[in-house]
């Protein structure tokens, strides 16, 4: 008897058997790697039995239980168009614009998706116990916290920006850490902190006078109700938990409010699986020379670039002794190389496994480059946009790599690149130490996002993990406040000081002469 109220306490006690709770979880980017990136969690939360209702242009090819999926296929217009200009030289303030608006255009899609509308928005239709969202700066989207009660959870896939840091009061200071974005400068510079400060300031501006407003216009247009006793400002302070796409193994280390949590890496499989027989009887038949693993995401239409660019793939890869792997999302591609094996689609991490696998040349998305860390690959970047700049250069200052221009680079460079990274052992030497370092951690990254997640539901929305400074406005925050009464009472004791010492040189202006007349008489009356 007491062995069984034992068991059933521990049974109590674990986080899946809390209560089935009903989520809403967001994920509107037309970006593959931004939803798989959440969907090992999703899929783990409904395994423990939560209902989680998924809306995101990317459904489940198979049915899965306790996930229904609402689809939202709208958000893809123009995403090719935002990929060409992301791409497509352009001041600072129009490239930050061109993203702010294309966000800004998946918010009303979102909202105006009849699945959305019908199975989310309409009164009495639905209620949930938590709210996941793609902290994009899909601001609006947070007056759904308000409008169901219910705490939200942010997933950050690129790592924290300004934007969420600024949310939750998260510290981040511009003299050393850099948010992600289409520009990498050198910190350790007074140029490049000078330049970062310029365009972290334009991209604040950008935000603050644009598209705030407009985000805050939503939010009234949906929520009207709430909206006359909650400002979305006020709302979206109230973040519960931010799940970061980062860890201190993977970029640089950087300071975390309580409820800002690493789990870098939760969309690893840490079982990888077998590869298909055609891929493995390619791999092995590469020999000693190894094998060469090429994809450059599912942002970057290499079929879509210049011909020069592919001559010059193409050219490289023919001149090495190894073999290569590909992902291509057009199979037509003509005068492949014996060597070459292209596919518009590869199992990546399994690849990445395999012990024949030398090298990675990737764009340097965050994903790809936490896989490659996790399997201790060297890497080249030929990075695109935005955080990619950043991976990629991180990758190069810790000696996991090198990275290179894929616009400008020439045969020769490239060549030279790939066969230095293969011939120089210091490279896989640092992958794997870096693998090491990163693997050395108490839980999983999936673990540790489930279990914060149930701490949340637990401790109804860990309101007690929030820190007051997100609150605060910016000069508050800053304390530019005191500081400029400090400065101002500085100024005004030595205004006084100024005075005083005027003053008593005029008196002494005026004294002196006497004195000297009076002297001079009394030499005469002598």
């Amino acid at each position: 008897m007491l062995a069984s109220g034992l068991c059933s306490l521990l049974i109590l006690q674990l986080p899946g058997f809390l209560y089935g709770a009903r989520i809403l979880a967001l994920f509107p980017v037309p970006s593959h790697s931004h939803y798989h990136h959440a969907l090992p969690y999703l899929k783990n939360l409904a395994s423990l039995g939560h209902e989680i209702t998924s809306v995101s242009p990317y459904p489940s090819e198979e049915p899965v239980n306790n996930i229904y999926d609402i689809k939202i296929p709208e958000v893809f217009n123009s995403y090719d168009e935002l990929l060409k200009a992301m791409t497509t030289p352009k001041s600072t303030w129009k490239s930050i614009d061109v993203t702010n608006e294309f966000v800004y255009n998946i918010t009303k899609a979102v909202f105006n998706n009849d699945g959305v509308r019908r199975e989310i928005l309409r009164p009495g239709k639905a209620q949930f116990d938590l709210i996941i969202v793609d902290m994009w700066k899909y601001d609006a989207f947070y007056g759904l916290a308000a409008y169901f009660e219910a705490p939200i959870i942010g997933l950050a896939p690129c790592g924290t920006d300004w934007k969420v840091d600024e949310m939750v009061a998260n510290p981040s200071p511009i003299s050393y850490l850099q948010s992600p974005s289409s520009y990498f400068y050198e910190l350790d510079t007074f140029t490049g902190r000078l330049a970062h400060f310029v365009e972290r300031s334009i991209s604040w501006l950008n935000w603050h006078l644009r598209y705030e407003k407009k985000h805050e216009a939503l939010y009234k247009k949906y929520f009207p109700n709430i909206a006359e006793r909650k400002p979305l400002s006020e709302v979206s302070q109230n973040i519960a938990l931010v799940l970061v796409n980062q860890h201190f193994t993977l970029g640089p280390p950087r300071p975390y409010v309580p409820n800002v949590i690493e789990v870098g890496g939760m969309h690893i499989d840490q079982e990888p699986k077998d590869l298909p027989q055609e891929l493995e009887d390619f791999i092995q038949g590469a020999g000693e020379h190894g094998v060469i693993y090429f994809s450059l995401g599912t942002n970057v239409r290499i079929k879509n670039m210049v011909e020069d660019r592919k001559r010059i793939l193409l050219e490289v890869f023919a001149s090495l002794p190894q073999r290569i792997l590909w992902k291509f999302e057009d199979e037509e591609l003509s005068d492949v190389p014996s060597n070459v094996l292209t596919r518009k689609w590869l199992p990546q991490q399994d690849i990445l496994a395999h012990s024949k696998v030398k090298l990675f040349i990737t764009h340097g998305g965050m994903q790809s480059t936490i896989e490659s860390i996790h399997y201790g690959k060297p890497m080249l970047g030929l990075p695109f946009f935005y955080d990619q700049f950043g991976n990629v250069e991180h990758i190069e200052k810790q000696g996991l790599g090198l990275t290179l221009s894929y616009q400008d680079m020439t045969s020769e460079e490239l060549r030279d690149t790939i066969l230095q990274l293969l011939t120089e052992k210091s490279f896989e030497t640092t992958a794997r130490t870096a693998a090491a370092r990163y693997r050395d951690q108490p839980m999983k990254p999936l673990e540790t996002a489930v279990w914060w997640t149930h701490y949340v539901l637990r401790h109804k929305g860990a309101p007690h993990m929030r820190v007051a400074g997100r609150k605060l406005n910016f000069f508050t925050y800053h304390s530019l406040d005191v500081l400029g009464t400090v400065i101002l009472a500085i100024m005004v004791i030595l205004l006084i000081l100024v005075i005083i010492v005027l003053s008593v040189c005029k008196i002494l202006w005026n004294i002196l002469p006497r004195a000297v007349v009076k002297r001079k008489r009394k030499q005469k009356v002598r």
